[in-house]
This record gives structure tokens, C-alpha cells and sequence, in this order.
């Protein structure tokens, strides 16, 4: 089986999750055309004109079907190139656009929303990677078309729906090495292992770790460790934060870490992983901290209770003060129970999400896929 698999904005996650539908599935043939993550506003309405133009001979070949992801401008790339047509194609959503919060730089655009629904509407199938992204993608849908002053086809919310279905990014055997628990009394070791951007809140983790100093006293119980990729810009609550931790002497790992096992071997030895993020459509840096060992702490909101669970997450209303206090109040919970008990709660099973498991659904999706009437 043939198959061209296209990212349009290939974001570090959508390139581990396209590298691992290779190696899972060495029985199909992939050819891969990315464009770089850069440019945001730029790439999602351009990548179909730069799509076309430079890499017209690889989307001219025969193919049995096509994988594009939700930044693809696939409406337009089919019309720009008639080859592709009539090939069967599958859209895949890591995240959609009626859900991104809007950074305070940004303004409100309804383009990257359109160009996401054309996409969704010219594709045969619809895969997304959490069930809170394909209801709110179509919730969103529908919110937009009744803002439209006529001429609005009916029934494309349900015709979107009747081809959609939840297919999440697997996780790599790796991260679900073996523990090796440290020796008690030992000092908890807790991980925040996000994107450095506005999205994923660091104020809220800056206000928390704000009332934890002030309940303990002045000190902190646990050492966090601070780590994921960092941008040139960056918020300014992270200065505040690494201050706060070292003054507490609570500082562990801080920045990026290069080495991939070195990062794994961190997760493994944590108890508990937090997000303070505003949104989040699967939260793999978070599932993979969880298939490692660690306990979620994690805002009510968004994707977290369909993989969690409500007993993981901490109530969130959108005032900082308010989340604030519910995440520390939760830490503290977890800090007493480990106290009284000895042992820290387990971890929540998510070992159905490894590739092992996940193969087999992928690739009857792709076999179904091109066998799909043209």
C-alpha cells in the first residue's frame, strides 16, 4: 500500500506521531512532505500554493491514499492539483482551530477556522486525537455557520460527524520503562514538562507555587523540575518562577533537556506531573509522563478528564486566584496522603495508548481508508 502522508505545519508532535506511523506500519510505503512549524498565519493559508509548487512531482505519483493533517489547505491543494482529487483522504486533527487560545499578540481571524472546514469538508474520513477535539471542533463548526448571514448549507455538522472518529497519538514502548522507586523518607520530586508558551499558562504555576510558599511557611516540600522547549520568546512568569524555586530551594531540572533518555530517566523517578495549560487536545507531555509513573495533577478542563478522570484534576473557574488556590490545595492533598500512607497513590493505567496496542487501529483505518469509494 502506497500512501502520501502530509504535515502542514510539522509542530514537533506531528512529526514524532507521522515517524511513528512508519515504524509501526512497516508494511505501507510512506512518502512524507512537511513544511516547516514557523510562520503560523502564513503557513495555513499558503502551505497549499507552497505545497504545490515545490513538491508537484511526489503529489503527482500514484498513491492509495492520502494522510494529511488539519493545517493542510486541502481543499485548495485539490483544486491546484487534480492528480490528488480522487485519492482517498484522511484528515488528521491534533488540534483545531475554534479552540486555540489567542496569544496577546494575536488577533481574532475566522480564516484559520474556514480553511480547516473546507479541508474537513473535502476529505472522505476525519480522525481525531481526543474526543474533547472532535466534539469541539464540531461545536465550534456549528457556532460559526449560524453566525453566517445566508445562504448556509444545511446538515454539514452532521455530515462531518458521520465521518469523524477518535483516533489518539500513540506513545512510544519506551516511556513505559520500569520504575526504580528511591529509597523513603525521600524528598517528592514533581515535573511542569510543557512548552514554554502563553498557552500553557505559567502564571497559573507561578500563583500556585506563591500559595504553597505561603502555607509551608516560607519553604517548599518538594523540588519541581521545570523542563520542556523553550522559545526566544518567552513568558515572563518563568523568571519569576526559577527566583521562587531557588529562594525555596525547591529548584530541580530547569530548560530543555537534550538527551531523550536523560528526560525519560527524569519522569521515571518524579511522583507527580503537573499542567497549569489552557488548552490541551491530548497532552502527550503529560501521558507520557503518566505511562512513566507519575501521579496527573491537572486542570478540570479540555481533554484531561476524558483520559484522567475527574479525581486527577483540579477545579479551574479562569480567575488566576481562584485556579491558584485549587492547584495548590490538590498538591497539598497529595502531599498529606503520601505522609500518612507512605506510598503514593498509583498512577492511572494508560498503557492501551502504546503503539503496540494502537497499530492495529491505525492500520485498519488506513487499509479502510484506501479502499474508500473514489
Amino acid at each position: 500500500m502506497n500512501i502520501l502522508l502530509i504535515s502542514g505545519y510539522d509542530a514537533a508532535s506531528h512529526k514524532r506521531w507521522r515517524q511513528g506511523l512508519e515504524r509501526a506500519l512497516p508494511e505501507i510505503n510512506f512518502t512524507h512532505i512537511a513544511l516547516p512549524a514557523r510562520y503560523f498565519s502564513w503557513r495555513i493559508r499558503g502551505n497549499s500554493l507552497s505545497l504545490a509548487s515545490l513538491y508537484r512531482d511526489e503529489l503527482s505519483a500514484s498513491y492509495d491514499a492520502l494522510v494529511a493533517t488539519s493545517m493542510v489547505d486541502l481543499s485548495s491543494l485539490r483544486g491546484m492539483l487534480p492528480s490528488i482529487a480522487t485519492v482517498p483522504t484522511l484528515l488528521y486533527f491534533h488540534e483545531n482551530q475554534f479552540e486555540y487560545p489567542l496569544s496577546t499578540r494575536q488577533t481574532h481571524s475566522l480564516e484559520p477556522q474556514i480553511v480547516t472546514l473546507y479541508s474537513a469538508l473535502c476529505a472522505d474520513q476525519l480522525a481525531f486525537n481526543s474526543d474533547f477535539n472532535r466534539v469541539s471542533f464540531l461545536d465550534g463548526v456549528d457556532k460559526l455557520l449560524r453566525k453566517m448571514p445566508d445562504l448556509v448549507p444545511q446538515g454539514i455538522v452532521a455530515q462531518l460527524a458521520e465521518k469523524s472518529q477518535v483516533v489518539p497519538v500513540p506513545l512510544e514502548s519506551e516511556v513505559y520503562a520500569a520504575r526504580v522507586e528511591a529509597q523513603s523518607p525521600c524528598r517528592p520530586e514533581f515535573v511542569w514538562n510543557h512548552r514554554w508558551e502563553y498557552d500553557k499558562n505559567p502564571d497559573l504555576l507561578l500563583a500556585a507555587l506563591e500559595v504553597l510558599k505561603s502555607h509551608f511557611d516560607g519553604a517548599l516540600p518538594f523540588t519541581l523540575h521545570v523542563v520542556g522547549e523553550r522559545f526566544r520568546r518567552q513568558p515572563e512568569a518563568f523568571h519569576a518562577i526559577h527566583e521562587l524555586l531557588t529562594e525555596c530551594n525547591a529548584l530541580g531540572q530547569w530548560g530543555y533537556i537534550d538527551s531523550l533518555a536523560s528526560y525519560r530517566s527524569l519522569l521515571q523517578r518524579c511522583q507527580v506531573v503537573v499542567s497549569t495549560a489552557d488548552h490541551d487536545f491530548q497532552g502527550l507531555a503529560v501521558l507520557e509522563a503518566v505511562a512513566a509513573g507519575c501521579i496527573p495533577a491537572v486542570p478540570r478542563r479540555q481533554v484531561y478528564p476524558e483520559f484522567f478522570g475527574l479525581s486527577s484534576c483540579y477545579n479551574v473557574s479562569g480567575n488566576l486566584s481562584h485556579d491558584a488556590q485549587s492547584l495548590a490545595s490538590h498538591l497539598i492533598q497529595l502531599l498529606q496522603q503520601y505522609s500518612l500512607q507512605g506510598v503514593w497513590p498509583q498512577a492511572p493505567d494508560v498503557s492501551g495508548l502504546c503503539w503496540e496496542v494502537m497499530s492495529g487501529s491505525y492500520r485498519q483505518l488506513l487499509t479502510r481508508l484506501a479502499t474508500h469509494p473514489r
